[in-house]
């Protein structure tokens, strides 16, 4: 005779009894969840009550002096204050085009004093394939007047200029710029009584050097997390320099990839315009490219910035005063795997700079032949030519920097890597009433 297996069915008595029971049990549990869990709520409220009820912790646009003060950011310049006002304005040729395309790939250009330089990229710019529907942000390391007036040229978009405050080139006799007391070369600090810390290589820092990475981080930080212009931006950004010509397919080949970066590549960080190698102008496949992320026309999504952000420590106290370079051999090794980019087998944009460490400036053309670029713009270039069919194939074990370089030094002062910290925190306050007393 077969076993039966299910329970037998109890009398109507009895079962009403069990069901009164376990209902009186039920209620009994749930008032005294609801009590424990007012209780726990009130306490909260009552030891944080700006982390309950404050949605955005960064700071308003008129509240630059308390984070500057919070934060023990350098005494500001004139100039400097001048600066962070500017930052403030509207975009401009907002009367040319009122709305930006929906899912538009912002771009931002950040600039020196190369005005030979800026010229041409302007220039490339302005041909571009939907360029009039996106907002370009140019981010310049200091304030000079040509490189102004270039940009306040431009017509072809909106235009949103920012200022790097703290630039070193805004500071003549002060740090971040030159202080009088401060040590220079091989000094020894304790003979010469002056200041400063040298690098890995016994050297101290200049001030022109460390300009590099201190605007990179700089605007890092502003445009991903201290702009209203970009709050909520959830796609990607573009970032080119100077010195980048752009072909006038850009825009367009970047739209598709990162449109298909996580379909065909879900392990790629970005989308770039160009190859790592900046002597190649594409391999000419019938396929697209994943490879280590160049520093020519590279973007990529506010996910990832949050990812380079948690590694401020990693990028401000490595001995490097070049930012890419510190990017490639500290903060990317440290994400524990492959940091692949995603690009088209043709080049959308060429680095064609002849001087480094921003020495464009000076007499006419000192950096560029005749004064000019005689870059070939064929005709594949002025159209999108990225295939949605191709497959993707994996560049491995490619030369360059890597985990376990110890950097070319120039970035050995604790006064810079303090302050790029810093740069870290300006946006991301937690417990600061005197700043978020404007939201009252």
């Amino acid at each position: 005779m077969a076993a039966n297996c299910k329970n037998p069915r109890p009398k109507a008595g009895a079962y009403r009894r069990f069901l009164s029971l376990v209902l009186v049990t039920l209620v009994g549990v749930l008032l005294l969840v609801v009590l424990l869990g007012t209780n726990s709520v009130s306490n909260f409220v009552s030891r944080s009550p700006n982390e309950a009820s404050v949605k955005d912790l960064r700071p308003r646009y008129n509240n630059y002096s308390d984070y500057r003060l919070i934060l023990n950011l350098p005494k500001q310049s004139e100039l400097s204050i001048q600066l962070e006002k500017l930052n403030q304005l509207r975009p401009r040729n907002t009367d040319l085009y009122p709305k930006l395309a929906k899912n538009h790939i912002t771009i931002v250009l950040y600039v020196h004093n190369r005005p030979q330089y800026l010229k041409v990229v302007v220039e490339s710019l302005s041909k571009v394939v939907g360029i009039s529907e996106t907002l370009l942000i140019v981010s310049h390391d200091g304030y000079f007047e040509e490189m102004n007036k270039i940009v306040e040229g431009i017509k072809f978009c909106q235009v949103k200029q920012i200022f790097a405050p703290y630039s070193p080139h805004v500071f003549p006799d002060s740090f971040p710029g030159v202080s009088p007391n401060d040590c220079k070369d091989k000094d020894d600090a304790a003979k010469k009584h002056c200041v400063g810390n040298p690098d890995q290589y016994g050297n101290h820092r200049s001030p022109k050097i460390v300009s590099l990475k201190h605007h990179w981080w700089w605007m890092m930080n502003t445009v991903w997390d201290g702009l209203k212009e970009t709050e909520g931006h959830t796609g990607h950004i573009l970032f080119i320099e100077e010195d980048h010509f752009i072909f006038p397919n850009a825009y367009r080949n970047l739209q598709k990839l990162a449109a298909l970066k996580p379909k065909i590549c879900p392990d790629c960080y970005a989308a770039n315009l160009a190859p790592s190698d900046v002597n190649s102008r594409g391999e000419n496949w019938d396929c697209l490219i994943a490879e280590r992320m160049g520093n020519v026309g590279y973007s990529f999504n506010r996910t990832v910035w949050r990812k380079i952000h948690m590694k401020a420590r990693e990028f401000c106290l490595f001995d490097e005063y070049n930012w890419d370079i510190t990017m490639w051999a500290t903060v990317y090794p440290s994400f524990g795997g492959p940091v692949y980019t995603l690009r088209g087998p043709k080049t959308s944009a060429v680095h064609f700079g002849k001087c480094g460490l921003h020495q464009g400036h000076g007499d006419k053309g000192a950096c560029i032949d005749n004064g000019a670029v005689n870059i070939a713009v064929e005709d594949v270039d002025k159209v999108a030519n990225i295939n949605s069919k191709w497959e993707v194939r994996f560049s491995e074990n490619q030369p360059g920097y890597k985990a376990g370089f110890k950097g070319w030094g120039g970035w050995g002062d604790e006064r810079d890597r303090a302050l790029c910290l810093k740069f870290a925190e300006m946006h991301h306050f937690t417990s600061t009433d005197s700043v978020l007393s404007s939201d009252d």
